[in-house]
């Protein structure tokens, strides 16, 4: 006792007296548990009013033509697209208000959450995984429109999946993590351009991709993929030391555009985050009335990024964000 000085001892008491008073054992978090992470980047970007942040009681115009349904954790509700992951939810934290204030362009969200910053045009910061883990195995991605140095590994979202390829690569993550990988990076797309995604703008053109696309192939798709990931993780007791999140780089405006899509929104947008030590069943903040920014608790996106070097007990360096320390 002679080496800790009174100031000390007391602070040290009253945090540990925190966690013995009911309705305050959360303000302490427990301690992460990561030894390994798989970032899924839903490219494209996700409504939130579309998938795990519905708002049923919002104007047409803005709740889009989904019906809501329970999910496992009370009072929280999913679109109707995900009866999978409802039925799952006491195994996720879902982060509702996720947002970020740069210019609403992939590029900034996808360096945000692969990085933990914006580093625009100039010199490429360095993946999450390549700071974090020892085997980190990365080459940069310059083809297409994800042009923004964005290191990925070596050997698997490099093959460039169709769509539908995202379940196999969720098959395959289980697979390398067992073969001693410990950051694995996972784009669900490669692009938007003339295809099916998460970019759901209607225009007709090379943006064609609508709401009744993610009803018939996106979110079938990465519902049953995603829960499956959770299950083969769980299956082979990986997941208390995996770290999951799956994240877009921004969401989609609350109001329908008038092709009946929806564009471009940083406002606040939904996260999954599981395993790792996460406390699943969970929602760490609440959006406004139509999901269009965070009513309480926001986070940034860069939090996500600082996040996952809280989880592995890291420091991101460069990173913009403060961990998210309630998951926990």
């Amino acid at each position: 006792m002679s080496h800790v000085n009174r100031r000390a001892f007391l602070k040290a008491g009253a945090v540990a007296g925190l966690a013995t008073v009911p309705g305050l054992a959360r303000a302490v978090p427990r301690k992460a548990t990561a030894k390994r992470c798989i970032l899924i980047s839903l490219v494209g970007g996700p409504s939130q009013l579309d998938t795990w942040d519905p708002k049923p009681a919002a104007p047409t115009n803005y709740r889009g033509p989904f019906a809501s349904i329970q999910t496992k954790i009370p009072g929280i509700q999913f679109s109707e697209l995900f009866p999978k992951l409802a039925a799952s939810a006491d195994r996720l934290a879902v982060v509702r208000t996720v947002t970020h204030p740069y210019a609403p362009v992939h590029e900034f969200g996808l360096q945000l959450l692969n990085t933990g910053r914006v580093f625009r045009d100039g010199p490429a910061a360095p993946n999450l995984g390549s700071q974090l883990v020892k085997n980190g195995q990365f080459e940069l991605v310059s083809s297409g429109w994800i042009d923004c140095g964005i290191p990925i590994p070596v050997g698997l979202e490099t093959k460039r999946p169709e769509p539908g390829g995202f379940a196999e690569q969720c098959k395959a993550v289980v697979e390398l993590l067992d073969r001693g990988w410990q950051f694995l990076a996972v784009p669900m797309y490669h692009t938007v351009f003339d295809a099916v995604t998460w970019d759901c703008h209607a225009d007709g053109g090379s943006l064609a991709s609508t709401l009744g696309d993610y009803k018939d192939t996106v979110a079938p798709l990465f519902d049953s993929a995603f829960t499956g990931l959770l299950n083969d993780l769980s299956d082979r007791r990986l997941l208390d030391s995996t770290l999951v999140i799956a994240c877009g780089e921004f969401g989609r405006t609350p109001k329908l555009n008038a092709t009946g899509g929806r564009d471009h929104w940083t406002g606040c947008w939904t996260a999954f985050v599981a395993g790792g030590g996460v406390r699943g069943g969970q929602v760490i903040g609440e959006s406004d009335a139509v999901a269009g920014e965070p009513k309480d608790r926001p986070v940034q996106l860069a939090d996500i990024a600082a996040t996952i070097g809280y989880a592995f007990g890291k420091e991101v360096p460069g990173c913009a964000g403060t961990p998210v320390t309630e998951l926990f």
